[in-house]
């Protein structure tokens, strides 16, 4: 075990000798934990595992878990590339427990691990246990067991508080006491007592190499700890540290597993990389990293954007690029720095490879628009740098300016203020943000009022029960009803508002759905639903106005859905999931979903994808389509465990977060997690067919379609625009395109005859202007008004002239089809010593009340008052005749 991939090979290997099932990495995005922005550790798919949410049939697992940490407790941006250990991606490889085995097990299998299958010299390793901290006791059997298992003595089990040895994914979750194996990177014997120390600059000393954590505790919003429902098992274990350990370098970045992209940027920088810390080489470590989390984020969906983890993306291939800028690359090279990565990582993680095309569209179109802002943003900063001493500071606003118009992250102007020696007012950053936040959201006074009384109403209420699945009319009472933001007691006609009842048909706005429209009718009144919405979960509110009658809380009340509407929305909405199948058979699994919005009229389906849908790929997903309407599938839809869902193949969007128990959706081959309303068998749909494939934004394009009567309606269109062409061209309707062709032809061939004939018009029909020419003193000046309407063949006739009369000067000039003069004048380059044709066309424009200007042998001008060309190119002889039309 010494290559990265016989590491993580074997880990893996030696635990399913052990009866654990190998599990594949789980997503970068975590699909259902808005806790965490990325998944930084190898236990986030199994959190709800642990937590008691979610059961699983195996009690063991192993995994080898793709990781970033860059945002909350676990950010380690600033220490990359200046550490030899500290990255934004890494692999953490670990074994779990799921109330099966607990701390003798895990230590004993730890151990053999690292002494036997990765060969590591014992007298290198220490261990360090919780040593009680926060009220909670020291974990005393586990330094027994060490005692037992490894048989190392007192001083090699160091006991650490909860800072070091208490472990928690986040604020809250599951959690507990930790053993932490240490290895002594360098030369001579480990001292025990220097652990803790700051790591040497070279890499050597001590070195964090696998964490046990004892899952006994899952911490809620107040900090209280609750024990588990059974004490369970995660370890982690950084595979580029375990390599660093096992090939004998004391650098990750020195490893099988970086060294190959930290060697590019080296290439491409046409400088030696020499493992210092000397800026240069942190540098290439920097970009090397980068091109990692890079290639693996956007292998996933996420692509470089002004929010959330877009943004973090957009900060970190930035960040990659500004130090290739201070490396000297002049030309774009992070998409080669992420491929590098690409061929290095995607034989185990197969997404990567699926989205290579991506992941190279995608980080040269982030680098083009960077480097286009780079230049002009440094230029302002060294404006304001320029002149100031050392240790000075950058103002807020300049900072903010920087980033909100340039592009630059915070953290990028303060490695360049270390570079140059000044510091930013991150406060007064802070501030100008803030305020740009106020500026671009508005007034919140109104909203939070208005949610503070969906909070309020929603406490009191519970949840409204929606009954749309099963049906479109319903009866129940009024619970609230809301205006301007307050709850009031009476709606009267005239009014607009919103309605709540207990239950309802209609179902609110989500998942890319539309909320659907209606009518709550009651004894005394009629309320037409404009909108549903569920401002808060749970809670459906009706919007719309009182066309009859009055309306009061505790009204019974009977709520009838838009028929028409929601049987058009569903066909749309289910034709939707067969397109998606149908897009990844098409494009393979690179075609991520990105978003969608389903209506009555038409669906859009935004997906992730290098390049535009040829013809045929358009033509083959609309036969795949309906082909499926065609065989009339059933529509089955399951309420079952997430994980349950997930492993029959349902696949969601990485941005929607999804509960414990979920709504799955099987549609022929199409299998997707769905809360909306949907077709009770695929025919009917109807028909399906594709209006549009476009480019949203980079890496990204949108897919516009319609089905049943809507799409009828458009191919009635399409018939009728086709027919009216075929009657204006005097075809048949089949043979449309063919005579419009011909047409086309054809004009194009007349209009190259007229502008030959117009040439010609002007070379033979003009054949006399010579005669008009004049001695100036030695020099032949022609001065000539002409009809030809076009300055490209005004210029070509001024150039026969001279070439006919040189060595000569030769002005014409010639009104246009829309009212304008034009003027051209040319002077034989022998003569340009003395007459300069620029100077000479612009006291000649004067007389037509305009301007212009060129070379010294060809210049041309405009002019607003075409009456005078004549006596604007008579002017060309006095001008020749006067000294001041001379250079000089």
């Amino acid at each position: 075990m010494r290559t990265g991939k016989e590491i993580r090979d074997g880990f893996r290997q030696f635990f399913v000798r052990h009866g654990h099932e190998p599990v594949a990495s789980g997503p970068l995005v975590p699909p259902n934990d808005p806790s965490l922005m990325f998944s930084n550790a190898g236990m986030v798919q199994f959190k709800d595992v642990f937590t008691g949410q979610q059961s699983r049939p195996a009690k063991r697992a192993t995994t080898a878990q793709k990781c970033v940490r860059i945002s909350g407790k676990h950010n380690d941006l600033e220490n990359v590339g200046v550490t030899a250990r500290h990255h934004t991606f890494f692999e953490m490889l670990g074994n779990f427990s799921f109330g099966d085995y607990f701390k003798q097990e895990a230590i004993a299998l730890a151990w053999e691990l690292m002494t036997e299958g990765l060969g590591l010299p014992p007298d290198r390793l220490v261990v360090s246990i919780f040593g009680g901290d926060q009220g909670l006791e020291p974990d005393h059997e586990s330094a027994a067991i060490w005692r037992e298992v490894a048989g190392l003595p007192e001083e090699r089990i160091l006991r650490c508080g909860a800072k070091d040895n208490f472990w928690q994914m986040g604020d809250t979750g599951p959690c507990g006491p930790c053993s932490e194996i240490h290895y002594f990177q360098g030369e001579g014997l480990p001292d025990p007592a220097t652990l803790g120390h700051e790591p040497r600059p070279d890499g050597s000393g001590w070195v964090e190499l696998w964490n046990l954590v004892f899952m006994q505790f899952e911490r809620h919003a107040k900090a209280t700890l609750r024990p588990l429902p059974a004490p369970s098992i995660d370890t982690g274990a950084g595979l580029e540290r375990l390599a660093a350990a096992a090939q004998g370098v004391l650098s990750n970045y020195d490893t099988d597993l970086l060294r190959p992209i930290v060697d590019l940027a080296s290439e491409i920088a046409g400088k030696p990389y020499r493992g210092t810390l000397a800026a240069d080489d942190i540098s290439m470590r920097v970009i090397a990293d980068h091109a990692r989390m890079t290639s693996c984020l956007i292998s996933e969906g996420v692509l470089p954007d002004r929010d959330g983890r877009a943004y973090v993306l957009r900060r970190v291939m930035r960040r990659a690029i500004r130090h290739g800028h201070r490396l000297g690359i002049e030309r774009l090279f992070l998409h080669e720095c992420a491929l590098k990565a690409v061929d290095l990582l995607c034989m185990e993680y197969p997404e990567l490879d699926e989205q290579r095309a991506l992941v190279a569209q995608i980080s040269e179109q982030e680098e083009e628009r960077f480097r286009a802002t780079l230049r002009r943003g440094l230029e302002r900063l060294e404006s304001h740098t320029t002149g100031k001493k050392p240790g000075h500071t950058l103002p807020g606003s300049l900072a903010f300016e920087l980033y909100d118009t340039y592009g630059f992250p915070l953290d990028l102007q303060e490695v360049i203020g270390h570079e140059q020696g000044f510091s930013v007012d991150r406060e007064g950053f802070e501030r100008a943000l803030g305020a740009a936040r106020e500026r671009s959201a508005g007034s919140k006074v109104g909203e939070q009022a208005v949610a503070a009384v969906y909070r309020n109403l929603s406490s009191g209420l519970g949840r409204v029960e929606f009954v749309g699945y099963e049906r479109e009319q319903a009866e129940s009472r009024i619970a609230s009803l809301l205006c301007d933001g307050s709850e009031v007691q009476l709606l009267a006609k005239g009014q607009s508002g919103e309605l709540v009842t207990k239950l309802t048909p209609f179902y609110a706005e989500a998942g890319g759905q539309v909320g659907d429209r209606g009518t709550i009718t009651s004894a005394q009144g009629l309320f037409e639903v404009s909108d549903t919405q569920a401002p808060l979960p749970g809670l459906i509110v009706h919007r719309g106005r009182v066309s009859d009658g009055t309306f009061a809380p505790g009204q019974q009340v009977r709520l009838a859905v838009d028929h028409a509407r929601r049987s058009a929305t569903r066909r749309n909405h289910s034709a939707t999931h067969l397109m998606h199948w149908a897009l990844r058979t098409v494009l393979g699994p690179q075609a991520v979903q990105k978003g969608s919005l389903v209506g009555p009229d038409r669906l859009r389906f935004d997906y992730t994808a290098s390049r535009p849908l040829a013809a045929e790929q358009i033509g083959e997903i609309e036969d795949l389509v309906n082909e499926r309407v065609l065989c009339n599938a059933p529509a089955a839809t399951e309420v079952l465990p997430l994980a349950q869902a997930k492993e029959r193949g349902a696949i969601g969007i990485f941005e929607e977060k999804y509960g414990s128990v979920v709504r799955m959706l099987t549609l022929a081959e199409s299998i997707e997690l769905c809360g909306g309303t949907h077709v009770e068998r695929t025919g009917d749909i109807g028909l399906f067919k594709i209006l549009s494939d476009t480019g949203l934004a980079a890496g990204v394009r949108r897919i516009e379609a319609v089905t049943g009567t809507g799409a009828m309606a458009h191919l009635r269109r399409l018939e009728r625009e086709l027919s009216e062409t075929a009657r204006l061209v005097k075809s048949n309707l089949l043979d449309t395109s063919d005579k419009v062709g011909r047409m086309l032809q054809r004009h194009r061939e007349q209009q190259h005859e007229v502008k030959e004939l117009k040439r010609q018009l002007v070379a033979g029909g003009r054949r006399d202007l010579s005669s008009q020419a004049r001695k100036v003193g030695a020099i032949t000046v022609l001065g000539a008004s002409v009809d030809v309407g076009d300055a490209r063949a005004l210029r070509e006739l001024a150039d026969k002239l001279r070439n006919k009369l040189e060595p000569a000067v030769v002005a014409l000039g010639s009104p246009t089809k829309d009212g304008r003069a034009i003027l051209v004048c040319t002077v034989s380059k022998p003569l340009t010593v003395r007459y300069q044709a620029g100077k000479l066309v612009r006291q000649l424009a004067e007389v037509v009340g305009g301007a212009g200007g060129g070379r010294p042998d060809f210049a041309q001008a405009g002019g607003s008052n075409p009456a005078k060309l004549e006596q604007a190119v008579q002017r060309v002889y006095s001008l020749i005749a006067s000294p001041e039309a001379e250079v000089g």
